[in-house]
């Protein structure tokens, strides 16, 4: 005998293991290559299409068969990951894609107004004492204020979280949080200075409240920061005299649209960020997209907008599109954007790169996006989708 211990076989199993490794190492580069190469051709969002919209007939255009909805004036549309909501004097109303009938409150309102985010949307009369809110196929929250107390806005996050504006005896404006569960989180009331608006940001922590008031005989517009879990600001940031027109609250940062300006604010009030509109006047905006905002600007007071702009959210330009017909409705979601006019449907990248085109709206006068590129398309007594092929 020599002393040398015999050499093992490496075991055959050890062998298929690695060569399983190195096969399926070899399939995810060539899988990541294709998608550089492959880019612009494969979308998930086609996939998501697919799956939300599979038992759907639509014609070669795309579009779906058309629903009747209850109608009414003052006509607004929001497109749920669940769903279609619609607000008008008559009420509120929320239907599958297919236009079956989830829920419905059918009363007067002399503002209805609509505001909503991906999955949850709310429906309220403002200046009135009704508010409704809905997800997941069914009104899950109603709210009815008593005692001379008028809604200004509500504002709903993904989460379910409700933020409510309100004017109250005693006070100049009060804000209140409720949670998914429609349980009061915290409620701000302020008498120093008229609250405008406010919203609740996507983690369901900090609520930015919008207020205005005088300083030395000139108007001011503050938005101040409240940790849900207190009732002091943890930071405020000045407005100057802004009149906020709309916001949105997305990756730390309020999005403050007025009058003549677009402005971001970091949660800590350091940061802050404005795209001025100089000497275009403000003809529509939509604050839906992912990191960016849509713009329709015209020339003159009066008129149509002329230019369409996306705004990232340090205030700088992405895109701009010159208008040469009138825009009847417009909206963006995800990573995408909307212009609807008389003779089509176009859906586009923030760098404006048509993504969908529809030249039969067969009169369409309203749409709403969805985050995955599809379209509601509405007039005063019809909906349907366009889900891009």
């Amino acid at each position: 005998m020599n002393g040398k211990a015999p050499a093992k076989k490496p075991k055959k199993s050890n062998i298929v293991i690695r060569l399983l490794i190195l096969l399926l190492t070899a399939a995810l580069v060539a899988g990541a290559m294709l998608l550089v190469v492959y880019r612009d051709r494969l979308n998930l969002d086609a996939v998501k299409r697919w799956l939300a919209y599979r038992s759907l007939d639509t014609s070669d255009t795309g579009q779906a068969a058309p629903f009747t909805h209850a109608g009414g004036d003052r006509l607004s549309f929001a497109y749920l990951d669940s769903g279609i909501l619609l607000s008008s004097a008559a009420g509120a109303h929320y239907y599958s894609f297919s236009g079956e009938s989830y829920a419905s409150q059918v009363l007067a309102m002399e503002n209805p107004t609509l505001s909503a985010c991906d999955a949850v949307g709310v429906i309220y009369d403002a200046g009135g004492q009704e508010l409704f809110l809905f997800r997941n196929g069914q009104q899950t929250f109603h709210l009815s204020l008593s005692g001379g107390s008028d809604l200004l806005s509500a504002r709903v996050n993904d989460s379910g979280w409700l933020t409510v504006t309100a004017q109250q005896s005693g006070y100049k404006g009060v804000v209140t949080v409720y949670n998914a569960s429609g349980k009061e989180v915290i409620q701000i009331g302020l008498s120093s200075t008229f609250v405008v608006d406010a919203i609740l940001s996507p983690d369901c922590r900090t609520v930015a409240i919008i207020t205005i008031g005088q300083e030395g005989g000139v108007f001011q517009s503050h938005v101040l920061f409240y940790p849900v879990d207190q009732e002091q600001p943890s930071a405020q940031a000045s407005l100057d005299g802004m009149t906020v027109l709309d916001l949105d609250y997305e990756n730390g940062l309020l999005w403050v649209l007025g009058e003549d300006r677009l402005v971001t604010v970091s949660q800590d009030g350091e940061e802050l960020h404005s795209y001025s509109f100089g000497r275009f006047y403000l003809k529509g905006c939509s604050l839906g997209g992912d990191g960016f905002a849509l713009l329709l600007l015209g020339r003159y007071r009066a008129g149509s907008a002329t230019q369409a702009l996306t705004i990232d959210s340090s205030g700088q330009v992405m895109a701009d599109l010159d208008l040469s017909g009138q825009v009847l409705d417009f909206d963006c979601a995800g990573n995408y954007c909307a212009l609807l006019t008389g003779s089509q449907l176009a859906v586009y990248t923030p760098e404006f790169r048509e993504y969908a085109l529809l030249e039969s709206t067969q009169g369409a006068r309203y749409t709403a996006l969805s985050s995955n590129g599809s379209a509601l398309l509405a007039d005063s007594q019809q909906a349907w989708l366009f889900i891009p092929n």
